[in-house]
């Protein structure tokens, strides 16, 4: 397939868009999906900045009536991961780890860096991308920051936080600045568009990882699970699916959500979705950054407990990382003699 972020002069020119807004723009029940190769195309076209502003908004708000077919979010997703350099996988026993963080918390105290924390001090390289800031809502960069940690504006910034075992965050502006460029149309139009559904699954690895990808609304789960099983390239490693914590793909505290492991075409019960329980684990007294920042350092030094769904969670993620980074090497191996 063709890589948009090397085009010819012959389709550096505006894209004709209005034969796809025609199939996708008749409705919920009257249109029709794109074929991947023709998602692709356009979303290709969109990226580099082909789709003029009339075509883009009504692009975006027609995908937002209809939804994303598994062929559609498959040739998205091609076209976005071709649109920026890809991470080489750090020296590991495990397979990397894709932790998407575009939510933050609004009401729970927001535990996705003691997960990445956990999974990096265990050996795992740990890449987080997302913003770095929402009005109204706590984000992983803004307690990762307070606890110390840089962003990584660079490849080779990031690079040299997987050598010293620590997670990776990465804004994705500087991880891939064209699907940046399409995220932040939310602000103009008001609403979501697909490229917040592409960030949560895209893969920025150029070897195997695992992604944990969440969802908010049931009818995702059906469309998630059909592009990972039917559509998703092997090659591209695996994933955990789960229902979001406020969004977030860390295992929600309070009480255990369903988690599914999708790979080689199938998709496997992890975790059973827990009943609510009267008990509440200790938590953060407050949701905002320095109160979860003071709590995470706690828990880490073992002061306070660690979420049972947490731990759970850490330990599926290096038992499937690390199964992943062998199969890898036995492909790898056998490139090699070919």
């Amino acid at each position: 397939m063709q890589n948009p972020s090397s085009h010819s002069p012959a389709d550096t020119g505006p894209f004709a868009a209005g034969r796809f807004i025609k199939e996708i723009g008749r409705g919920v029940k009257g249109a029709r999906s794109l074929s991947r190769e023709d998602a692709y195309q356009l979303y290709a076209a969109m990226l580099n900045g082909r789709v003029s502003d009339l075509e883009m908004g009504g692009i975006m708000l027609a995908m937002r009536i209809k939804g994303e077919s598994v062929d559609e979010i498959a040739g998205f997703l091609d076209a976005a991961e071709q649109s920026f350099e890809q991470l080489p996988a750090p020296q590991s026993e495990y397979a990397p780890i894709v932790l998407p963080s575009y939510n933050g918390s609004r009401q729970m105290p927001n535990l996705t860096p003691l997960l990445a924390l956990l999974l990096a001090q265990a050996g795992a390289p740990v890449l987080i991308h997302g913003v770095t800031s929402d009005p109204g809502r706590v984000t992983t960069a803004e307690i990762l920051q307070e606890m110390g940690y840089p962003v990584s504006h660079t490849v080779e910034q990031a690079m040299q936080e997987f050598a010293r075992h620590a997670p990776v965050l990465m804004p994705i502006e500087d991880l891939a600045p064209r699907l940046s460029r399409l995220l932040a149309m939310r602000r103009i139009l008001g609403v979501r568009n697909s490229t917040h559904t592409l960030v949560k699954l895209m893969q920025p690895f150029a070897t195997a990882a695992l992604r944990l990808t969440s969802y908010t609304h049931p009818e995702y789960l059906t469309m998630l699970t059909g592009y990972f099983t039917t559509a998703a390239p092997a090659a591209r490693g695996e994933a955990f699916l789960m229902r979001g914590t406020e969004g977030e793909t860390v295992a929600n505290a309070k009480r255990a959500q369903q988690i599914n492991w999708i790979h080689d075409g199938e998709c496997t019960i992890l975790v059973q979705k827990q009943e609510p329980v009267d008990d509440m684990p200790p938590l953060p007294a407050e949701r905002d950054a320095v109160t979860t920042a003071r709590w995470i350092e706690a828990a880490l030094r073992g002061e306070e407990p660690i979420p049972v769904s947490i731990a759970e969670q850490v330990e599926h993620c290096l038992l499937v990382t690390k199964n992943l980074q062998s199969k890898q090497g036995v492909r790898d191996g056998a490139a090699i003699k070919a």
